[in-house]
């Protein structure tokens, strides 16, 4: 019997292994070939940097912790897997995010998707951005499009687009919530293809937001929460952009987990390192770190490109290379529970992001108990810091003690909260999140052009064609249709 083995127990990896027992079913009319699928987990449990916590009545996420439903593909797998009923989405009603500036926490102007504003009105009377940032910002849409294609920084395009406070108060402190990442360096089209599409179509970002929003109004049919906390009622004309699972992101790795193991021939080792790497005859020979081999047809690398660069050093030196050219940051999160009576914040958003111009010592802090139901028991609060990036990576390494207490100051800085918290965990992602720079895309095509033409070997995961879940997702589903082509080709 033909073996598939995938490195790499997360998102990315589950969704191939799902992926290629799907698509076997499917077609198995065609070709009713069975094969192994192995899939290796180095860490306890798989999942990656998905991971859940529930403790004294929280649901605690200690990495994503929701989804983004414009991008269909993990809505579409919550559902194929029976989680239809566990879908939650975010408390629309109180939709706002905060932006720290001058040591104050500001409203972000109504109608601003990630930068762009669709509308003129909230943004006239904001006070974040100065007259003259306001006026910059509008003037965005009689800018003349680029010339040419050439990459360039999303730091450069914001700039040119939209002006430079746009980019300190808004841009900057949105995006490295997203990607703990440097604007900077980051390349605009790798990170955010639709801008550099909406340019070039419409002329204008406000241009092409506006007809952007308008269209997705039209087919919008994203479910929204009744008071309850339920999630399937439909509230009309509103775009819910955030979901989650009422038991939290785990749920899903859960059900993964559990289907795919229902089949035969379905194995997950979990607390199994891979050691090497190592082409025979009839495929790969695997080498575990314990010094026994597993020989494969098939290899998916589903884990951080490092450690791909690793794994293929002795299969493809200058691939390795390039793998090991893509960058990768550390970044923390920070959840803290008070009781609801020693908070004096109104608290009326989702959270607040901190531009680096403030100095801070936290990227951002998201509201989690607001901004979904269930998250915390009656009379409690739950919030979740953001802690690492780009600019400040060595916090993470901080015990958990003292970046508990670097929080606790942070958040009696900017919200003035001095009481002592009910509860605080810390979960670290080290050297977890990819970095999409300059010239992302053309290392990506070398990467997979090069895989092509090594027979039976495959790459998934973040660090190549998207970072979100939903990205995931759908490059893991890609993946496992060619590996099933060749297992039974």
């Amino acid at each position: 019997m033909k073996r598939v083995v995938i490195i790499g127990g997360g998102i990315s990896g589950l969704a191939t292994a799902y992926s290629l027992r799907e698509h076997q079913e499917l077609t198995s009319a065609d070709n009713g070939e069975d094969f192994e699928i192995l899939l290796i987990e180095s860490k306890p449990r798989v999942g990656g940097n998905i991971s859940t916590e529930k403790k004294e009545g929280f649901i605690i996420e200690g990495g994503p912790d929701c989804f983004i439903s414009e991008k269909p593909w993990a809505l579409a797998l919550c559902r194929r897997v029976g989680l239809t009923g566990e879908l939650l989405v975010t408390n629309d009603k109180l939709r706002k995010t905060f932006v720290l500036s001058r040591g104050k926490l500001h409203v972000l102007p109504e109608g601003v998707i990630l930068m762009v504003p669709t509308k003129m009105l909230p943004l006239a009377f904001s006070s974040l951005i100065s007259l003259g940032g306001k006026i910059r910002m509008g003037l965005e849409y009689f800018i003349p499009k680029k010339r040419g294609t050439e990459d360039e920084t999303l730091g450069s395009f914001v700039r040119r687009r939209l002006g430079a406070e746009a980019l300190d108060k808004i841009a900057e402190p949105l995006v490295a919530g997203i990607h703990a990442g440097d604007p900077e360096t980051m390349s605009v089209r790798a990170s955010f293809p639709k801008f550099v599409q909406m340019e070039a179509e419409h002329g204008s970002l406000i241009k092409g937001m506006i007809k952007r929003m308008a269209s997705m109004k039209k087919r919008h049919k994203a479910p929204a929460a009744p008071a309850s906390g339920g999630s399937t009622a439909k509230t009309p004309g509103k775009i819910t952009m955030f979901m989650t699972l009422k038991g939290g992101m785990s749920t899903l790795i859960d059900k993964i987990a559990e289907i795919v193991l229902s089949t035969p021939n379905t194995r997950i080792w979990c607390s199994a390192d891979v050691g090497s790497l190592t082409r025979i005859d009839s495929g790969y020979r695997v080498g575990m770190a314990d010094g026994s081999t597993v020989e494969a047809d098939a290899v998916v690398i589903a884990a951080p490109a490092h450690a791909a660069s690793r794994l293929t050093a002795g299969i493809d030196p200058e691939l390795s290379e390039k793998l090991k050219s893509i960058p990768y940051v550390s970044t923390a999160t920070i959840s803290i529970a008070y009781k609801k009576s020693d908070i004096k914040h109104p608290m009326n958003g989702f959270g607040f992001v901190v531009p680096r111009s403030e100095k801070r010592k936290i990227m951002a802090s998201t509201w989690t108990s607001i901004k979904f139901s269930g998250r915390a028991p009656d009379g409690s609060v739950l919030i979740r810091c953001f802690v690492g990036g780009s600019k400040n990576m060595e916090l993470v390494d901080l015990s958990d003690s003292e970046m508990i207490e670097l929080v606790r100051t942070e958040l009696g800085d900017i919200m003035g909260i001095t009481a002592e918290p009910v509860i605080a965990r810390v979960f670290r992602f080290k050297n977890a999140m990819p970095q999409y720079t300059v010239g992302h895309e053309e290392r990506v095509e070398w990467i997979d052009q090069r895989v092509e033409a090594t027979p039976g070997l495959y790459l998934t995961g973040s660090a190549y064609h998207g970072i979100g879940i939903a990205d995931s997702i759908r490059y893991g589903e890609i993946t496992a249709k060619k590996v099933l082509h060749r297992i039974r080709s």
